[in-house]
């Protein structure tokens, strides 16, 4: 049978992943996003990227209702073929606004943002610089892309600043993330957009992490008061501080339109349903209102760091609600996963070859109590034991 040696070797490495899906009926249904039904068992959901709690925000369910109302259920074509809607126009205009870009696209997701808009915007002869702990869909991207690929050390801008004084290319293209998804460091983007400037190099960031939780939900770039000049290209995801689902890049008018003629991705994939797009606009227009939940989420993740470190968890490098925690090898993280799964927490395990050292990796989010917090860090207490 095929690939049943190769299956084994991976479970006997205690590497083999597992779908566990969470069920929306029955007797204990989650009205809150920090909390899940998995195995008929309700767990506190720390390992959601939910930030904010607005996957079951009321605003969210009644704007997808309207629009399912209105436009049914599927997106019957792609947005070159009028799969689109007035809520897919009303979205980009939006995500323009709290970006501070002239223009935004909506695609169907963030791994099918950067396959699509990497090599769009990156061709042969030209030189991408990546940062080696980019997420796998920029990895693929600029695989796809015809370009030359350099990795530069994970936020070291001084050897990014070499490779661009020796690399050579038609077009210089700088990709990371903002955020990084598996210890919740931030980009140097002021040093970054310093060398972009100095070396005539585009920006392209991957904010999939940032929107909604940094800048006051506005994303890195405000984060750090920089202004979205033309050469830089920001892309992000509706499916997390945003509570629904999709992908955006927002940049100049020039190059939205030339990733409409070029993105393959975008053009060659159906629409998103407008129930969908609806939902992504009320948690836009929502950000843009009321800061009351990002606040919140703040609070929450300081408190929760402050109480790991009386613990003596180190939650180093994380500056974000994205907190690693490492707590050994590949079965002692597996076990203390169940350990905590057992006794109500949802925080599996991740290991290789998504992240080269196993650990927990806890995200907070507005949604959790201070009850809930407590409880994680007595039961990690234990763990660490």
């Amino acid at each position: 049978m095929p690939y049943r040696k190769e299956l084994a070797d991976v479970a006997n490495r205690g590497l083999e992943r597992i779908i566990r899906d969470r069920s929306c009926t029955g007797a204990a249904p989650a009205a809150s996003s920090a909390r899940i039904m998995l195995e008929n068992k309700q767990l506190v959901h720390f390992s959601s990227n939910d930030y904010l709690g607005l996957a079951n925000h009321p605003l969210l369910k009644d704007a997808a209702a309207g629009a399912l109302e209105a436009c049914g259920t599927g997106g019957m074509a792609s947005r070159l073929m009028a799969g689109g809607t007035t809520y897919h126009h009303a979205l980009e205009e939006a995500i323009a606004r709290l970006k501070g870009t002239e223009a935004a696209l909506a695609l169907n997701s963030g791994y099918t943002a950067n396959t699509s808009l990497i090599p769009a915007l990156a061709r042969e002869g030209d030189l991408i610089l990546s940062d080696a702990l980019n997420h796998a869909s920029i990895v693929d991207g600029c695989r796809l892309s015809r370009s030359r690929t350099v990795i530069y050390r994970h936020r070291d801008v001084a050897h990014l600043r070499q490779l661009l004084a020796s690399e050579s290319g038609t077009r210089k293209i700088i990709v990371t993330d903002t955020v990084f998804s598996m210890d919740g460091d931030i980009a140097p983007l002021p040093d970054i957009v310093t060398a972009c400037r100095e070396h005539g190099a585009l920006l392209y960031i991957d904010d999939a992490h940032g929107t909604g939780v940094l800048g006051g939900g506005r994303g890195t770039l405000h984060h750090f008061g920089i202004t979205p000049e033309p050469w830089i290209i920001q892309m992000g995801t509706f499916s997390k501080a945003l509570g629904s689902f999709g992908a955006y890049v927002a940049a100049s008018r020039t190059i939205i339109r030339w990733l409409i003629n070029s993105g393959r991705g975008f053009i060659f994939s159906t629409a998103l349903p407008a129930p969908v797009v609806a939902a992504s606009l009320a948690a836009v227009e929502l950000i843009e209102r009321d800061s009351a939940l990002n606040k919140k989420l703040w609070e929450n993740r300081n408190y929760l760091a402050d109480e790991l470190h009386k613990i003596g968890i180190d939650t180093a490098p994380s500056e974000t609600p994205i907190i690693p925690v490492m707590v050994g090898d590949i079965e002692t993280t597996l076990a203390a996963a169940q350990k905590l799964f057992d006794q109500g927490i949802y925080a599996p395990a991740i290991r290789p070859p998504t992240v080269p050292t196993p650990r927990l990796r806890i995200t907070v989010s507005a949604a959790h109590t201070r009850e809930e917090i407590e409880l994680l860090c007595t039961l990690l207490k234990e763990v660490m034991k």
